[in-house]
């Protein structure tokens, strides 16, 4: 008898808590990168491609090197280059934030799928996992604990970046330059510089978020790797009202809700699996239609984010 015939629709939760961990290690990376960027007044809804890049970079240099940590590094630097490049172009005058966030996630995925064509076929080494269940009976609970250890960093990485953004002077520096630019000027930063340092930081992070992608889950190389994860990420940021602590719990709710499909496909139900499989774009939707007051979103939000530029 299998594990998922024993654990009967005990499989369904514990399905949902595996893939949660899975799925929502991209989703915490790049809405933690996507976080800082924006507490500095700026929007990169280029993070898509970004997303996209990291993956191919990853598994590529993965597969050159033999080390999928230097692929996750490679990723990284990949990730940083594109959004320093974003926050360069921005900063010249009468470029706006939007248009420039969709030519680079247009420039991203063409590049990623124009350069990663050699890499579909090849095997590159893989990320391992920290097996928490080892003391599980079934390996369907063995399965569902196997923790891979980016999401672990990740887990650590949002509460240092609250601390960081609330108790650190760079932390200030950025939240001022978000709230109002011409404070900062005053105080004597270079806003544009500041504005370039979040944006790549928030690079790095998201290709560091899509090289989990290739290197972990799925595990793979291909041109339907991302499935919107950087564009919905905005919509994370923004149900978690620009904190990273919480950037982390709404990265494990939209985990969960893509999770939902394949828990239900392994205890075997079949009916609605295409139906369930859209529920992260249904919560993104209603996050969006939720987090539509002007007076509820003026709270948290950063001023300079709603500064027409």
């Amino acid at each position: 008898m299998s594990a998922d015939t024993t654990l009967g629709f005990w499989g369904i939760p514990l399905a949902v808590l595996g893939g949660a961990i899975r799925v929502s290690t991209p989703f915490l990376f790049v809405s933690l990168g996507e976080c800082i960027t924006e507490r500095s007044g700026r929007v990169n809804l280029g993070l898509e491609g970004t997303l996209v890049m990291g993956a191919m970079s990853g598994y590529g240099f993965s597969y050159l090197t033999g080390s999928p940590w230097l692929g996750v590094l490679g990723a990284g630097v990949i990730g940083s280059f594109l959004g320093a490049m974003h926050g360069f172009i921005c900063g010249k005058p009468r470029v706006n934030d939007i248009a420039l966030g969709i030519a680079m996630m247009l420039l991203g995925v063409g590049l990623a799928f124009f350069l990663g064509k050699p890499l579909i076929q090849p095997t590159a080494p893989r990320l391992g996992a920290i097996p928490f269940g080892f003391f599980a009976h079934t390996a369907q609970l063995r399965s569902a604990l196997n923790v891979n250890v980016l999401f672990v960093l990740g887990v650590l990485l949002a509460p240092a970046l609250h601390y960081g953004l609330q108790n650190t002077r760079w932390g200030l520096v950025v939240r001022t330059v978000g709230e109002s630019a011409e404070a900062a000027r005053a105080l004597g930063y270079d806003v544009n510089r500041v504005r370039l340092l979040a944006t790549a930081a928030g690079g790095f992070l998201a290709g560091v978020g899509g090289s989990f992608l290739s290197l972990y889950y799925p595990g793979s190389w291909n041109e339907g790797l991302s499935s919107g994860q950087g564009l919905m990420a905005v919509a994370l940021v923004i149900f978690a009202r620009w904190s990273p602590k919480r950037c982390l719990f709404a990265s494990l709710l939209f985990g969960g809700a893509g999770a939902i499909g394949p828990a239900l496909q392994s205890v075997g139900i079949t009916t609605g699996y295409y139906l369930w499989n859209a529920a992260p774009y249904v919560l993104t939707l209603a996050i969006l239609v939720a987090s539509s007051s002007a007076t509820r979103a003026s709270v948290d939000m950063p001023a300079e984010l709603g500064v027409a530029r």
